[in-house]
């Protein structure tokens, strides 16, 4: 069956959209705020915290970049009248960066102003290596304005231990993940092993400085790891969030960690542009194209 699975899954970027939609559900909390929302509720309702994206990235034209900013500046508004724990994660390139860095940063500070106003968290998610330096140098920018803002290192990356320490302040919260984009071995590791040997350097480097870590992962042999030495420090729990894609099965791992007394935010994206996003999900997990089958022909 998993010959099956990933077969399918190498296929569907090149089928009809809706022939993919079934299979984009459990990652996608739908394509509108409103669906979002309900998503938002369900997390709260089992005791997570979450954080939003709207899918997307690379707009061309400044019309669109200027619609994403007000799409993200009513998701703030729609989040602002929510009881939990909720914040956004964006990317700079979907607000215009490709055009020039002056539209983006002022898409950004209008949702930023927004953030503000309703007292809840951004973060500035990280893309390909060409754009360290100038998200990190936008996250400067925009954290000297609001303290609650973080951003995000990809643990690949050679320079991410640099980068940390550069970083590092009491106002530092940072989301450590392993990375997505392919990037060269010049300037990344290329194996899991040594991947996970940084992705625990960097967590455990954050957590010996002053700032707060966001510890995304799905990897058991990570989050083995890290929950033996968070408990054999004694690192304080305010010190540290687990985080986990929406819709990625992890048994009832999630649970177990809230169980803890520990905070887990589910990252919840959504939006029109849901099929690129789907399919990647689906190349790294294809074993999920097995369980919407099964549960297709259940019905």
């Amino acid at each position: 069956m998993d010959w099956f699975n990933t077969m399918m899954a190498s296929v569907l970027p090149y089928c009809p959209r809706w022939m993919a939609r079934p299979f984009a559900h459990p990652y996608v909390a739908g394509e509108t705020i409103e669906d979002a929302l309900k998503t938002i509720e369900e997390i709260h309702s089992q005791g997570f915290a979450a954080t939003v994206d709207i899918l997307g990235e690379h707009i061309q034209t400044e019309s669109e970049a200027h619609t994403v900013r007000d799409e993200y500046s009513d998701l703030y508004e729609a989040i602002g009248n929510t009881n939990g724990d909720c914040t956004i994660s964006l990317k700079i390139s979907h607000l215009g960066l490709d055009i020039s860095e002056h539209l983006a940063m002022e898409n950004l500070m209008v949702i930023v102003n927004k953030a503000q106003e309703v007292s809840r968290g951004i973060t500035i998610d990280m893309e390909n290596s060409e754009l360290t330096d100038i998200t990190l140098d936008i996250y400067r920018k925009i954290a000297a304005k609001y303290d609650q803002t973080g951003t995000v290192l990809q643990a690949y990356l050679f320079r991410s231990l640099t980068d940390l320490k550069a970083l590092d302040s009491h106002q530092l919260t940072l989301r450590i993940c392993k990375g997505i984009y392919r990037e060269p071995p010049e300037i990344a590791f290329q194996t899991k092993d040594e991947i996970r040997n940084n992705f625990i350097t960097l967590v455990q480097s954050l957590l010996k400085g002053q700032g707060t870590a966001q510890i995304a992962t799905h990897d058991p042999i990570l989050l083995d790891s890290l929950e033996n030495w968070i408990e054999e420090n004694q690192i304080s729990p305010d010190r540290f969030e687990f985080q986990a894609l929406y819709g990625v099965p992890m048994g009832d791992r999630l649970k177990k960690l809230r169980e803890k007394g520990w905070a887990v935010r589910i990252y919840v994206p959504f939006g029109e542009q849901w099929f690129d996003y789907s399919v990647r999900r689906l190349k790294e997990n294809p074993r999920i194209i097995g369980y919407v089958l099964g549960n297709l022909f259940k019905n």
